[in-house]
């Protein structure tokens, strides 16, 4: 059933009150009566209303001076507020009602039409705002839902699939017939792969929720990047990723997430750089607020993907075609360095190819971050 919609009358009058209930009577409206400011303001504390009709002119406290206070309060402030007067209809008198908030004058005897459109007006718009303010706390509790479910769905997939990974390394260790080593490789790649997928999910729950942690330390960022560069060697192939530096390198960070931003835009550039080619990480440490990490690969972006890079489950054709990830790697990537207070820029161009730039400052703050729905909303 659909509450009722509530409109305040003002009036010092009591026949004026019950001659405006009569002509502003209809189903599901309800007039709240008051007869002077003071019971405008009581009434106000425990109602929320849709259109209040004021008076100008009362004693102790007048329609003007009332208006001024329901715009004092942030509870009352955008209730529209129309004026009844029977005053001179000079352009002054007008202006002061219109300077205390008011929305339109109407001047008695009053035009019961044009009164009747107004307000009917005025409960139009208050009904599309609570259907909207409806609509919103249902789109929240589904948001939550989902990410619970994310969060959920991704610890309870973790227990299988280090069994997946366990059997896949055991494998070669029971058999070495060429089918089998070359049936556990694949596993085991398949696995990895599903493990970061499970990662990315966990991030995004975390990203989405607003309660992402920095453990912050002071950390080199070349022995970060070195790590990372060598998961990526395969043995007996030259490597594929060169990486270069400049500068001091130590600096505050939460090793963890920079980890994870470096493995993404590597794995990234490996994926989608030209074949063949090698990755470029390069360490810029000589500024004496930031350092800058850029990874380089010789492909190239099509222009009209700039723009939704980095927002959640953006993937290319070839991703969506081959089925790799989730399209959560570089918005993993832009949510981590901002939790940092950094940002990441991103160029493609024939002739530089596609250079991701971070920008990471060297003094961060650790605890929670609410980075979610300062950019979800994005």
């Amino acid at each position: 059933m659909t509450a009722p919609i509530n409109i305040l009358v003002v009036d010092d009058i009591e026949q004026n009150l019950v001659a405006l209930e009569a002509v502003l009577a209809q189903p599901g409206i309800v007039l709240l009566k008051a007869t002077s400011g003071a019971e405008a303001l009581e009434l106000l504390l425990t109602h929320e209303v849709a259109l209040a009709l004021l008076d100008v002119q009362m004693p102790e406290m007048d329609g003007f001076e009332l208006a001024e206070l329901i715009r004092g309060s942030a509870r009352t402030r955008d209730i529209p507020l129309i004026f009844l007067t029977a005053a001179t209809r000079e352009p002054t008198y007008s202006f002061r009602g219109y300077e205390a908030g008011a929305v339109d004058f109407l001047f008695k005897p009053i035009d019961v039409k044009a009164l009747n459109s107004k307000v009917d007006v005025f409960v139009q718009l208050f009904q599309q705002k609570r259907a909207l303010s409806a609509q919103l706390d249902e789109l929240k509790r589904s948001l939550h839902l989902n990410e619970l479910f994310t969060a959920v769905l991704g610890h309870d997939l973790r227990t299988p699939l280090s069994v997946v990974m366990n059997g896949a390394m055991l494998l070669p260790m029971m058999s070495d017939h060429p089918k089998v080593m070359i049936t556990a490789q694949r596993i085991e790649s398949s696995a990895k792969r599903m493990a970061r997928m499970v990662d990315q999910l966990l991030d995004l729950a975390r990203i989405r929720s607003g309660t992402m942690e920095l453990r912050v330390g002071m950390h080199d960022y070349l022995a970060l990047a070195q790590s990372i560069v060598d998961e990526f060697d395969m043995p007996g192939q030259p490597a594929r990723i060169r990486v270069s530096h400049v500068g001091e390198l130590h600096a505050q960070c939460d090793a963890g997430l920079l980890s994870q931003v470096i493995s993404n835009l590597l794995a990234n550039a490996l994926t989608h750089g030209e074949p063949g080619a090698s990755v470029q990480l390069m360490l810029d440490g000589r500024s004496a607020d930031h350092v800058e990490l850029r990874v380089i690969n010789r492909g190239i972006l099509a222009p009209a993907l700039l723009p939704t890079l980095f927002e959640p489950f953006h993937q290319s054709g070839e991703k969506r075609k081959t089925g790799q990830g989730l399209g959560l790697g570089l918005y993993t990537v832009d949510m981590f360095v901002k939790a940092h207070g950094g940002r990441v820029e991103v160029n493609s161009s024939e002739t530089q190819g596609t250079v991701f730039t971070l920008y990471l400052p060297r003094q961060c703050e650790a605890g929670l971050h609410g980075v979610a729905d300062s950019v979800v909303a994005q």
